[in-house]
């Protein structure tokens, strides 16, 4: 920590993450008060947290470009949740070049004693005829959904263009009635949020929300709220686009590309970020977690004796036998080839060489039309303190190797 002196030496909440994990790399002082305890995902995710995007990695070509990120990340502040606005950047240099470091938009004292503030509403001694036209001129012509929205009159929406009739199925004197709380379905907790959005500048990326609609389903939508004074009212004029389809083809890509195509099973790719996230656990709670690597004996001789279409048969049978003896927490991946890797977050060796023999029977008593019986060999390793993953991996790795050359079908720690 103390590579970061001058960052403990502001007033200002600043943290910096690792964008895969989530884990905190460093945090100053006002960040470590403020956060009292908090992960990270825990800050993002919670009641008053809005973000752009799902995941911290997928910032980074976004920071890359610096444009203008911002979340809003919930605190705990004497008991109650404050909404807080912090802004995202890249760090380029230093020992976590590629994380992202993360700035609250207050100072620290005024975060402390519950910022942000309900601003006061700004007055004017005329209204402004060029805004009003221009914004009546938006209004008509934009085909995206629009509302006009007082964020201290309990968020109310003044008014609404015709593409958001559409989209919410209200007709627009309906819309003159009615208050944003009322069509997010965070309902009255979206309030201190709008709050912390109104305090914003222009210019940042859209924040995403659950809208819902006069018919009572919802929408996953990106809105954009960017300040407009009106006859001297500082007012939101939002704009909203539908994200739904997005979302829902975005998360069957995601899941497809972290599944291996024949077994249905998780990837390496995704175990690589499993484990990376159970080496955070480890650091932040001292949770111990171990690691099973299965491999299927002689599977070369299934192959040549059967064809590779029966082998593939085989690993699709293999991989319902395992999954079907885990529990819920745990993960089970196609390593490579005929390799599994299972991921046991929580529990000691004892409890793992237990389920890793009781795998090995289960394998061994299996009944394969038309294919000869298999057996399988394991490597079974905890996590060692301040084991680095590659270490651990290793580790597992040659304790497989022990068990091939102890005559197969049997389980070897390492």
């Amino acid at each position: 920590m103390s590579v970061y002196p001058a960052l403990n030496a502001l007033s200002t909440p600043v943290w910096i993450v690792s964008p895969h994990t989530e884990e905190v790399l460093f945090a100053n002082h006002v960040a470590q008060a403020l956060a009292d305890g908090c992960g990270v995902s825990t800050l993002r995710h919670g009641s008053l947290s809005a973000r752009p995007l799902a995941r911290l990695a997928d910032y980074t070509p976004a920071v890359l470009a610096r444009e203008q990120v911002v979340e809003i990340w919930t605190f705990q502040r004497h008991g109650q949740a404050v909404p807080l606005s912090c802004r995202l950047a890249l760090l380029s240099m230093g020992e976590h070049a590629g994380a992202i470091l993360v700035e609250a938009l207050a100072s620290g004292d005024a975060t402390l004693h519950g910022w942000p503030p309900a601003g006061a509403c700004l007055s004017s001694p005329a209204p402004d005829t060029e805004v009003r036209g221009f914004y009546e001129l938006l209004f008509r012509t934009n085909s995206a959904p629009m509302l006009l929205i007082d964020p201290h009159a309990d968020g109310r929406i003044l008014d609404a263009n015709e593409a958001a009739t559409r989209f919410y199925g209200y007709p627009r004197e309906v819309f003159a009635g009615k208050h944003t709380w009322e069509i997010n379905a965070a309902g009255r907790n979206i309030l201190p949020v709008m709050h912390a959005v109104a305090q914003l500048p222009g210019g940042h990326r859209p924040l995403r929300f659950e809208h819902r609609l006069a018919d009572g389903s919802l929408r996953h939508v990106q809105t954009y709220a960017g300040p407009i004074v009106l006859d001297g009212r500082r007012l939101m004029l939002c704009v909203i686009h539908d994200i739904t389809e997005q979302e829902q083809r975005k998360r069957e890509l995601e899941q497809a590309a972290l599944r291996d195509p024949l077994t249905g099973l998780w990837n390496r790719r995704h175990m690589m970020v499993q484990l990376e996230q159970a080496l955070a656990g480890k650091r932040a709670q001292d949770a111990d977690f171990c690691l099973i690597l299965v491999d299927v004996d002689h599977f070369k001789q299934v192959n040549d004796n059967y064809g590779h279409q029966a082998g593939d048969r085989l690993l699709v049978a293999l991989a319902h036998a395992l999954a079907s003896r885990l529990r819920e927490s745990d993960t089970l991946c196609r390593w490579g080839g005929e390799e599994f890797l299972l991921l046991l977050p929580v529990g000691k060796l004892g409890n793992a060489l237990q389920l890793a023999d009781t795998l090995r029977q289960t394998v061994a008593g299996m009944v394969h039309d038309g294919l000869p019986a298999i057996t399988i060999s394991q490597g079974v390793v905890q996590h060692q303190p301040a084991e680095a993953l590659h270490g651990l991996i290793s580790r597992v790795d040659a304790a497989l190797y022990q068990a091939k050359h102890a005559g197969r079908n049997v389980v070897v720690t390492g």
